[in-house]
Parts: structure tokens; sequence; C-alpha cells
């Protein structure tokens, strides 16, 4: 449905875009057609000037119709394309959101069961998530209840909790 929804929204707005277009240039080319020629002719009263009439009512024509279609449509392929960024705004955050409560849950059973201790390879295999983003999240929550570290020979890094 997000797909038609998508495709709905760039045919709309290609329309609108098009019917403006066309309303403008409609508009350009009637001004140029209305514009004086400069003529090299010294006795310019004897110059006459005879704009086609009915080139004229249509060039009106389509400048007046591009904006009744191309308005609308343009605003609805606006609407829909708002609806659509706000939509998927939502989503991000609601995913964001479920999965900062699952991190957070296996955050608070790990310190349960390991009794305020805490490897960053075991969170990291628990959680599932990559060893940097781990990382980064332990440091965060290590910064928040004031937590030790402590560093093994081989490199390993581990968290201390107070429960």
């Amino acid at each position: 449905m997000k797909t038609a929804e998508k495709l709905a929204a760039g045919w709309l707005l290609t329309l609108g875009f098009m019917f403006l277009t066309l309303s403008v240039s409609a508009g350009i080319e009637k001004h140029n057609i209305l514009k004086p020629i400069q003529t090299p002719i010294e006795d310019e009263e004897s110059v006459l000037d005879f704009p086609n009439k009915e080139y004229l009512y249509l060039l009106d024509a389509t400048a007046r119709q591009g904006l009744i279609f191309g308005v609308p449509t343009l605003i609805l392929g606006g609407w829909l394309s708002l609806g659509l960024y706000r939509q998927s705004k939502q989503e991000k955050k609601a995913i964001n959101q479920q999965m900062n409560d699952r991190l957070q849950s296996i955050f608070y059973q790990m310190l349960q069961e390991n009794k305020g201790r805490m490897t960053l390879v075991g969170f990291a295999i628990k959680s599932e998530l990559p060893a940097i983003t781990a990382r980064q999240y332990l440091d965060e929550k290590a910064k928040e209840f004031n937590a030790n570290f402590k560093v093994s020979e081989d490199g390993a890094i581990s968290y201390h909790f107070e429960i």
C-alpha cells in the first residue's frame, strides 16, 4: 500500500508541475506575441499590428486550464508526500523505541543474572548488537549509573554496577 501511495504522490506532483509549466509557458508566449516589434521603418504609422485573436484566446485558455488543473494536483501530491513523510518518521520513532526497550530489558536482566558484573562481549552476544554499538550503549549506562570499569590482561572490558 505504501508503494502505491508513493507512486500516486510522485505522479500527482509530476502532473501538477507539468500543468503549471504549461500555464507559465502559455503566459510567456502571449506576452511575447503582444510585445511591440521594433521596425527600422521611419514611417511608423504605416506599420499595422494584427494580433491573432484566436491564438491569443487559445493561450489564455491554456494558461487558465493549466492553473485550474495544476494547483489542485500539486497540492494533493504535496499533501500525500507530507503524510508519507510523517508516517515514516513515526514508524522510525516506534522502531527506535522498541529497540531501546529491548536493550534496556536485556541490560537489566543481565545485571540481575550476573550480580552487577557485565562484559562487553556478553552483552553484545545477548543483545545481538555489533561490538561498537554495544560498547557505546554500555558506556552510556556506565556513566548513568556510575559503574566501575576493569580491563583484563587480554584487553576485555568488564563493567561493575552496584546493585
